[in-house]
């Protein structure tokens, strides 16, 4: 019996996790670029009473043996990498990427973080940089008398600039992969960090031989989160959590019996 309440307090404590992960997702259902999260769970270590294999008889081993298992625990948070939604936004800033890959931004500590929000803007330099102020890197200078701004499939930035008939190239957006992208660090703010389970970056040019997406201009690509998906997880983690309290419960009821026994 006492097995029993740590085992369902096991259960109660992961669907807490559980809840908290299904929370965030929706928090973040219309955050440009957001990747969902998934909790993965897995079993703790067992009593073995009778292990499976161990002499019964001379002639005989224990088929099955007898095992209590002790509860289940989260091990990790999955990075679901399915491609959202496009929502057209009209803004010559906007970038989506159609396939695999990451925009490359400079952050303030001089590391280099990446992500799947392609919401740029410009600051007071013409540098084309993030909402947080990051410049895009290599970085990309638009002039102040450029007309118009138009971004390649292969990320070749080109502006028209007044009195000039052909379009001038002024930089190029270039991708990053990683062999192992769940691997990645999420920091906020739309940016992930490398780790040694990611592995390094593969940066290379949209479209090209390296397996990376291209980009499309004027789109930006929505969160990945499925709103009904995230409701029904809930749901689940809901009832989960209500089965194991009445696990507690039981157990409580069956050691109530046992104290009353002795008077």
């Amino acid at each position: 019996m006492f097995r029993a309440l740590h085992t369902a307090a096991s259960g109660m404590i992961a669907q807490q996790l559980n809840l908290d992960n299904i929370a965030n997702n929706l928090a973040n259902a219309s955050t440009a670029g957001f990747r969902r999260r998934r909790v993965q769970f897995q079993d703790l270590i067992y009593q073995n009473l009778i292990v499976p294999g161990s002499a019964a008889t001379q002639q005989t081993t224990q088929a099955a043996g007898l095992q209590i298992g002790l509860g289940t625990r989260s091990a990790a948070t999955e990075i679901i990498q399915a491609q959202g939604d496009y929502s057209q936004t009209s803004s010559p800033l906007d970038f989506t990427i159609q396939g695999m890959g990451f925009f490359q931004v400079r952050l303030p500590n001089g590391e280099t973080g990446y992500t799947r929000s392609g919401s740029f803007h410009l600051d007071a330099q013409g540098n084309v940089v993030t909402a947080e102020g990051d410049p895009i890197e290599p970085a990309i200078t638009i002039p102040s008398n450029a007309q118009n701004i138009s971004v390649g499939s292969d990320g070749t930035v080109s502006v028209t600039i007044p009195g000039q008939q052909q379009a001038q190239q002024v930089g190029s957006i270039q991708l990053a992969l990683f062999p192992n992208p769940g691997g990645l660090m999420s920091t906020g703010k739309n940016i992930f960090l490398p780790t040694a389970a990611s592995g390094d970056a593969l940066v290379g040019t949209p479209g090209g031989s390296e397996g990376l997406g291209t980009l499309q201009q004027g789109m930006l690509e929505d969160s990945n989160v499925n709103v009904v998906e995230e409701f029904v997880h809930m749901i689940l983690a809901q009832r989960s959590y209500e089965a194991n309290s009445r696990v507690v419960r039981a157990a409580d009821e069956m050691l109530q019996q046992v104290n009353n026994m002795a008077r």
